[in-house]
């Protein structure tokens, strides 16, 4: 890819609607009072200290410095990721974005609000999955995108791989047939065949 940076234009604007969408969401929701939207999805205005299905959200705020740098190492370490990348890996750019503009948007509210804004909320029935937010679902699709790159390099061919050793095993049949040959040779000269 000629220049693999300019892929990060997706992850602002994941973090312009992100931080949009919440700004709205807190301002027209009451906290903890669902608005049916449709029977199996309402919009839920709820503050998540924690990570991903409020994991460690009880305890005492340590976790958000802890869940700030992780988001800070990994938005790091996969803008240095898209940085090498080459052309026509166009999955692996959108997906490394999509997470970055996502981890940006919970980072901002974790360094700022102390907790991330979430106002997605689905159910069935009686049972409620955990509510999330925009850069959530960039998260997730930005890493299902990763595995499913994964999985289609892995059924490419070795192509490359294998015209590498295609003509070192040619060179060494060749070679050793070329060896055994003026064996031969030298042999049937002296006589000894």
């Amino acid at each position: 890819m000629r220049r693999p940076l300019r892929w990060l234009w997706l992850s602002l604007v994941v973090i312009v609607l992100d931080l949009g969408i919440k700004a709205l969401a807190s301002a027209n929701l009451e906290y903890g009072r669902p608005l049916e939207v449709l029977p199996f999805f309402n919009l839920t205005l709820l503050h998540n200290t924690g990570a991903a299905f409020s994991f460690l959200a009880e305890h005492a705020g340590w976790q958000r410095w802890l869940f700030a740098l992780i988001a800070i190492g990994a938005s790091i370490g996969l803008t240095v990721w898209l940085s090498r990348l080459k052309r026509g890996e166009t999955l692996t750019a959108v997906s490394l974005t999509l997470v970055i503009g996502g981890a940006i948007g919970n980072l901002y509210d974790r360094l700022v609000h102390g907790y991330v804004v979430d106002y997605l909320s689905f159910h069935w029935g009686d049972w409620y999955y955990p509510a999330f937010n925009l850069a959530d679902t960039a998260i997730t699709l930005g890493a299902v995108g990763l595995v499913l790159q994964s999985l289609f390099d892995s059924r490419r061919p070795k192509g490359s791989r294998d015209s590498r050793k295609g003509p070192s095993s040619s060179t060494d049949q060749s070679s050793s047939t070329g060896q055994s040959s003026s064996t031969d040779q030298s042999s049937s000269t002296r006589g000894d065949s």
